[in-house]
């Protein structure tokens, strides 16, 4: 009898274990799915928060950065109103973006322009889209991408400083961002454009932050709306020189830091690759500066500050393409190339050519950006940004230091594609508001200034004490 009560002892004694076992699994299993999850949300936090700063850089960039960098450039009696450009992209831009522009660039449709599945911001929630990034709200990445398509037409009104008006500039750069910005975004970073490099496009363009979308485009447009306008009342005979440096060197050390949000948040996450961007980003400004300086002191026998703070500009600019794809070494390269490069474009080329780009914005952007697509496809490595894999998800080749030699084809046809979009765009944009209403001022209003003639105020007041 006893042996009986033993053993149903122990039966219970085993089915109480089996029981509080069973329980027990799925409550590890329920904490480790927990676990995952706190670390997706911090790690997505994580990632949210870089990029909402990210955007918050770039805006910095516009304003106060460009619009204290070329406002420095010009003639005292122009200041306001060309501050006044860049501003004016911070309010414009942004309605427009809401409206239509995010969806032709970023939502389903051609190889060429996306369609308006997305148009008032339709279906742009907290939820990730991961075609473009997955740890963040997709309103967070629309929010960084607006960002880019401000400062991209604001880029263009160094070129037509002290003599467009700006009612024509505000109807030309709303249909710039539809026509031009908003189908290279597409064809470069929208799903299915035909140069998209992380989604499989026919013609994958390396372009990490923007090389072909922002600089080349708004350069090209820069060249063609300062050929179109004409030169400025008296140049090149009269001096016009900047009527204050000084505002100019602040704008360029603002556009250095907030460049670190244009091409380390084209990470889209705070990883590696961020970091690895913001590097090269910070190394190619460095030696672009030397360049620039370094060749106006060997022509000049001097170096300029002026010299020096368009060098960081241009080297900025050339790095922007390349900026998560290449190492420190090859961007401290590209910086160099691009700051002599774009040295003698402006000191040489454009004096012999004759056209009145009157900031550089075509010798800076247009140039720079050439230069760094191409050396994109140079100096890219998988060790880097293994952007491109196999059916079985192995790294391949990115550029011709990998041996990958078919990409420099590639990067010319976006080079090409950018340059051509922004030449065809920008004219017939350019006739269709001349028709309208006129694009230049008349002959007074250039020499009164713009300030006044078209804001009806002053930069500057300045107190005159009677003795």
């Amino acid at each position: 009898m006893r042996l009986v009560q033993k053993f149903l002892a122990l039966f219970f004694l085993l089915f109480l274990a089996s029981a509080l076992t069973a329980q027990s699994a799925p409550s590890q299993a329920d904490q480790i799915a927990q676990l995952q999850q706190q670390v997706a949300d911090a790690k997505g936090s994580a990632d949210n928060a870089w990029m909402l700063v990210s955007s918050a850089l770039v805006l910095l960039m516009t304003g106060p950065g460009l619009a204290l960098f070329y406002g420095g450039l010009v003639r005292k009696k122009n200041v306001l109103a060309t501050m006044m450009q860049s501003f004016a992209m911070m309010a414009l831009i942004t309605v427009l973006w809401a409206i239509v522009v995010y969806s032709l660039c970023f939502a389903s449709g051609s190889g060429f322009i996306g369609g308006i599945g997305h148009a008032f911001l339709r279906g742009v929630s907290a939820q990730p889209d991961p075609d473009y990034a997955s740890t963040i709200p997709q309103q967070t990445f629309m929010i960084y991408q607006l960002m880019f398509a401000i400062i991209t037409p604001a880029l263009i009104s160094g070129a037509f400083a002290e003599r467009m008006k700006f009612s024509a500039m505000v109807l030309f750069m709303g249909l710039w961002s539809l026509l031009v910005y908003a189908p290279m975004a597409h064809m470069v970073w929208g799903k299915g454009g035909i140069l998209n490099a992380s989604l499989g496009g026919r013609f994958p363009t390396l372009d990490f932050a923007g090389g072909t979308v922002v600089h080349i485009t708004s350069g090209v447009s820069a060249l063609v709306c300062a050929t179109y306008l004409g030169r400025r009342i008296g140049y090149p005979k009269e001096p016009m020189m900047p009527h204050s440096v000084v505002l100019s060197f602040i704008g360029a050390c603002l556009l250095w830091v907030g460049w670190f949000g244009f091409n380390a948040g084209s990470a889209l996450s705070a990883g590696a690759l961020a970091t690895s961007a913001f590097v090269a980003t910070h190394f190619a400004a460095a030696t672009a500066a030397i360049g620039w300086a370094g060749a106006e002191w060997i022509r000049n026998g001097k170096p300029s500050a002026l010299g020096a703070i368009s060098g960081c500009v241009a080297g900025l600019v050339a790095i922007t393409p390349a900026s998560g794809f290449v190492g420190p070494i090859p961007a401290l390269l590209i910086g160099l190339i691009a700051g002599v490069g774009c040295y003698l474009m402006v000191a040489r080329v454009k004096a012999a050519l004759g056209y009145d780009d009157s900031l550089d914005a075509f010798g800076v952007h247009g140039v720079g950006g050439t230069i760094g697509a191409l050396l994109t496809g140079v100096f890219a490595t998988k060790l880097i940004n293994p952007i491109f894999k196999d059916a079985q998800g192995n790294a391949l080749p990115l550029g011709m230091i990998d041996g990958n030699f078919h990409q420099i084809p590639n990067q010319v046809v976006g080079v090409a594609i950018a340059m051509v979009l922004a030449t065809v765009g920008t004219y017939i944009i350019l006739r269709v508001v001349d028709f309208a209403i006129g694009v230049r001022v008349s002959a007074e209003q250039e020499v009164q200034g713009l300030d006044l003639t078209q804001h009806g105020e002053e930069g500057y007041y300045w107190e005159v004490s009677l003795p």
